[in-house]
């Protein structure tokens, strides 16, 4: 099956070195931290920027408009970097390369994957997805499938981490094993 740039899946390059090698490419003056993360379509990065120093009477509406404003003052002036960036990380890992920053509580994704996903789904989980929609918590069927996802990733983080750190182990074991 292609992945995001019809390069068969199997052929994507690994990720083991994506994250050393991205915080080498960024130059440092852009973020005080730094978040990736990285599945088999895309690669995520979000920059922490410090925060505005605000009076101390300085509203809840205030520190968010400061918020808004320092990611936007960081945002429009690096947007060329940041593309010859991503077309250097899309070009190596053959993933998209998107981008975001967090300044305080505040954060923004500037661009993002929205990936297509096929799904078969019986009438009694479409009347899910339709109760969802009627109600307002969601747009539309596929909204409503990812806000379901969400929500199973939230109550089930542990043991989705286990599941995750188990197929880590299964990759190092295949990356052992013999080529073919």
């Amino acid at each position: 099956m292609p992945g995001p740039y019809g390069y068969p899946r199997t052929e994507a390059p690994p990720t083991d070195d994506a994250i050393g090698w991205i915080t080498g490419r960024l130059p440092e003056d852009w973020f005080v931290g730094l978040q990736i993360s990285i599945d088999r379509d895309e690669i995520l990065i979000v920059g922490q920027l410090p925060e505005p120093a605000l009076p101390e009477d300085a509203t809840e509406i205030d520190k968010a408009a400061a918020e808004a404003g320092r990611i936007e003052r960081f945002r429009e002036p690096t947007r060329d970097h940041r593309i010859k960036l991503a077309q250097q990380i899309e070009h190596r890992y053959r993933r998209k390369c998107s981008w975001g920053a967090t300044c305080g509580d505040t954060k923004e994704l500037f661009t993002t994957l929205s990936a297509p996903v096929m799904s078969r789904l019986k009438q009694k989980d479409r009347l899910v997805l339709d109760t969802l929609v009627n109600a307002g918590v969601a747009r539309s069927r596929s909204e409503a499938l990812a806000w379901c996802v969400r929500l199973v990733g939230e109550h089930a983080n542990e043991w989705l981490s286990d599941l995750r750190g188990a197929m880590e182990s299964v990759d190092e074991l295949r990356r052992k094993g013999p080529d073919l």
